[in-house]
C-alpha cells in the first residue's frame, strides 16, 4: 500500500496517509491516458469548418472564351480553383469530431494518471485547505511552502469557494473538485495537491 506524508498549508509534515492500491497503485496504461487526453480535446473542437467547393460558389456558368483559337489555356468555368473566385479543393466541411471511452477506460485513465504522480513522487497530499478571506498571496505561500509552481488543486467541494477565487489569477495553477478531475489537467500540470478529504472521495469513487 502507498504511503504519502500529509502536509499543513505552513508545508510541515504533519501525518501519514494509506493510499488506495487500487487506485493510487494501478498498473499504468499509458494508451488509455493518450486517448482520454485526445478525447478531451477532441469532445472540445466545435467542427464547425467551412469553405466552398467549384459546386457551391455563386456564378461561373458560361465557359469564359471558346475552347480552341485563342491562345489561352482551356477553361469551362471562371469559378474553377485556379481562378480568383473560384472554390476550394477538397474544401472542409463540418464535422464532428468527438468520441467516446467506456466507463472502465475512463477509470483505467484516471487510475493510470494519478498512479504516475504518485510514483513521480508528484503527489501532494494537505490536511485542509480553507481560507477565511479571497486572498492570492495565501495560496501562493500555501503553494511556495510544498515547493511548487505548477499544480492541479483537488478539493472536496465543499466550502472551499474561496480557494478556488484566491488561486484564478495564478498562472500555471487550477483548482478542481474531486468529481472533476480529468487526465488531461493530471498530465498537464506538473504536480497534484489535494486535501486529505478529496483523497479520500477520489477513493470512494474509483476504488
Amino acid at each position: 500500500m502507498a504511503t504519502v506524508s500529509v502536509y499543513n498549508m505552513e508545508g510541515s509534515e504533519v501525518g501519514k496517509m494509506d493510499l488506495n492500491d487500487n487506485v493510487f497503485a494501478a498498473n499504468v496504461n499509458e494508451h488509455l491516458m493518450h486517448m482520454a487526453a485526445v478525447l478531451q480535446l477532441a469532445n472540445k473542437r466545435q467542427g464547425t469548418q467551412k469553405a466552398k467547393t467549384r459546386s457551391e460558389v455563386r456564378g461561373g456558368g458560361r465557359k469564359p472564351w471558346r475552347q480552341k483559337g485563342t491562345g489561352h489555356a482551356r477553361q469551362g468555368s471562371t469559378r474553377a480553383p485556379q481562378w480568383t473566385g473560384g472554390g476550394v479543393v477538397f474544401a472542409p466541411t463540418p464535422r464532428e469530431y468527438s468520441f467516446k471511452m467506456n466507463k472502465k477506460e475512463k477509470a483505467g485513465a484516471i487510475k493510470s494518471a494519478l498512479t504516475s504522480r504518485v510514483n513521480e513522487e508528484k503527489f501532494f497530499v494537505l490536511d485542509s485547505l480553507k481560507f477565511d478571506e479571497i486572498k492570492t498571496k495565501k495560496m501562493v505561500n500555501v503553494l511556495d511552502s510544498l515547493k511548487v509552481e505548477k499544480a492541479l488543486v483537488v478539493l472536496d467541494g465543499e466550502d472551499n469557494a474561496n480557494v478556488a477565487l484566491s488561486a484564478r489569477n495564478i498562472a500555471g495553477v487550477r483548482v478542481v473538485a474531486f468529481n472533476a478531475i480529468n487526465v488531461y489537467d493530471i498530465l498537464k500540470y506538473d504536480t497534484v495537491v489535494a486535501t486529505k478529504n478529496a483523497v479520500e472521495k477520489i477513493e470512494e469513487v474509483y476504488a
